[in-house]
């Protein structure tokens, strides 16, 4: 490491530093060598963006924060890239350096930054009443606007009540209360489990990290909780038998899964969460008829299904939820991000008549639904969000979508030809690419060399800021980007691609 250190702080070749902060970066975040050989683990392993010498003069090495997601050396050997205004698609650090912003911050700002509307909302609500909490049937007038504009918006399946967070974790975790509440209130105590799929994202707090399938939020953490089970990844690629088609693929998953509830007893299931498309474990799209097969299941068990819309709510898929794109018909939905373009913290749980009724009608017995934090609907949050829905309804997000989505998606697809690239996958907005060798799932890279982390310092070059996530990278754009805007991300992602296969190239040539 102190080698790999040393190589950083001198001004040695883009390669060599790109190999250093993946290998350094992984390790650290993994705590051993050997998780570089799990694919899960090592797909997940972010690294830090490569930084000017020009930020020297800026003095944030070593800066005070103990960054998400971010390994403590980074921190304090690195340079942070430091974003200083938005405007649009595009972020500009403190340098002056423009990029366009193919992941939307956090998958979160589909309406840019800087919208006019979304400032004004926050400020006008500053000046009149900048707090006041929603504990004890005391509240706000945002606060009450914005839940009956939701339930109004979702038509997947009829919602009943609306608990507000602040993010997608809390909602994550909130819906596990909800329905250990639910069961208790029902008389079913032992009806506790949960059941999340291999690779998902649900969050990282103690409860939202435990239904995510990610190892590197386990590892370390003493985590996943005993109720949590995990079940398998639906992605075709990677994971289909020879020969099998997307819907046999679909039937063995959904077979599966009913084999676990039938091991661990249906009466101990609660409920079952899934992304309608996986998100950070890769930008996973399911197989066909998988959400068909998979809603049968549970329904049959008496399991209840949670849909985390906290990336496909609002347009991302081209429907106004990801719900309406599979016709998924949840009990329970989780939302943040794009709920307020993620200019103000915010989340929400959406809960089905059926299980709001029964809290209700139990609250006298068990006591008040004891559950809740000091920013719930908090009104400034809930004013921006307001804007935020009027906008995507007004200017017909979803309609958007749909006329773009298809250049964004031919365009990149338009590479997959790329001897470095296995597999280009996604729909309407979201696209995550994954780098193998011989388009083969099971043929890797070698993990030193970095390829994800060679073609995200390739793009930033260029302009443009990719997730990197080992040897994958994810894009989730803006939802108002311009025909041309979408050309340029196409053009950029081309010319990186270019470059990295002449890196990839030139490692083989030194393996060989």
């Amino acid at each position: 490491m102190m080698i790999a250190r040393r190589l950083l702080r001198s001004n040695a070749s883009a390669q060599a530093s790109s190999l250093v902060k993946y290998v350094t970066s992984t390790a650290s975040l993994q705590g051993h060598t050997e998780s570089l050989l799990d694919s899960s683990v090592r797909h997940f392993s972010s690294t830090p963006s490569a930084q000017s010498d020009t930020t020297e003069e800026n003095g944030f090495k070593g800066h005070g924060m103990l960054a998400p997601f971010t390994a403590g050396w980074q921190s304090n050997d690195l340079h942070p890239l430091i974003i200083e205004r938005s405007e649009g698609s595009y972020v500009y650090d403190i340098n002056g350096n423009k990029y366009l912003d193919s992941l939307a911050g956090l998958w979160c700002t589909a309406l840019g930054g800087s919208e006019p509307r979304l400032v004004k909302a926050a400020t006008d609500q500053l000046n009149k009443l900048p707090f006041y909490h929603s504990f004890w049937n005391r509240t706000t007038k945002p606060s009450l606007d914005l839940a009956q504009e939701i339930l109004s918006m979702f038509t997947a399946q009829k919602m009943g009540k609306v608990f507000f967070t602040n993010s997608g974790s809390e909602a994550n975790d909130s819906q596990v209360k909800l329905v250990w509440y639910y069961n208790n209130a029902l008389g079913r105590p032992n009806k506790k489990k949960f059941i999340a799929r291999t690779k998902a994202y649900h969050g990282s707090t103690l409860i939202s990290a435990s239904l995510t399938g990610l190892p590197a939020l386990h590892q370390k953490f003493d985590l996943p909780a005993p109720f949590v089970l995990h079940t398998d990844c639906p992605h075709y690629w990677r994971y289909h038998l020879p020969g099998e088609t997307e819907e046999e693929f679909a039937t063995r998953l959904a077979t599966n899964l009913e084999n676990l509830i039938l091991k661990e007893g249906p009466e101990t299931i609660a409920a079952f969460i899934a992304e309608p498309v996986m998100g950070a474990g890769g930008v996973i799209p399911p197989p066909k008829t998988y959400f068909d097969k998979v809603q049968a299941i549970v329904k049959k068990y008496d399991i209840l299904f949670i849909a985390d819309e906290v990336i496909t709510a609002f347009g991302r898929l081209g429907t106004m939820f990801g719900s309406d794109y599979y016709n998924i018909k949840p009990d329970l939905v989780s939302l943040a991000k794009a709920l307020s373009n993620a200019y103000v913290p915010m989340g929400a749980t959406l809960v089905s008549p059926e299980i709001s009724d029964v809290i209700h009608s139990q609250s006298n017995k068990l006591g008040s639904f004891a559950h809740g934090f000091t920013y719930s609907g908090h009104p400034i949050a809930c004013a921006v969000a307001l804007e935020a829905l009027k906008i995507y309804r007004e200017r017909d997000i979803p309609g958007h979508v749909r006329q773009i989505a298809p250049k964004f998606q031919d365009g990149i697809r338009a590479f997959s030809d790329s001897p470095i690239i296995g597999e280009i996958r996604g729909l309407g907005m979201i696209m995550g690419t994954e780098f193998t060798n011989n388009k083969s799932p099971t043929d890797l890279f070698p993990a030193e060399w970095g390829v994800g982390a060679i073609f995200g310092e390739e793009c930033q070059k260029r302009g443009m800021l990719v997730r990197v996530a080992g040897d994958a990278i994810m894009m989730s754009p803006t939802l108002i980007m311009t025909p041309g805007e979408v050309d340029k991300l196409v053009s950029i992602y081309g010319d990186a691609l270019k470059a990295t296969e002449a890196r990839v190239a030139e490692l083989k040539s030194k393996k060989n």
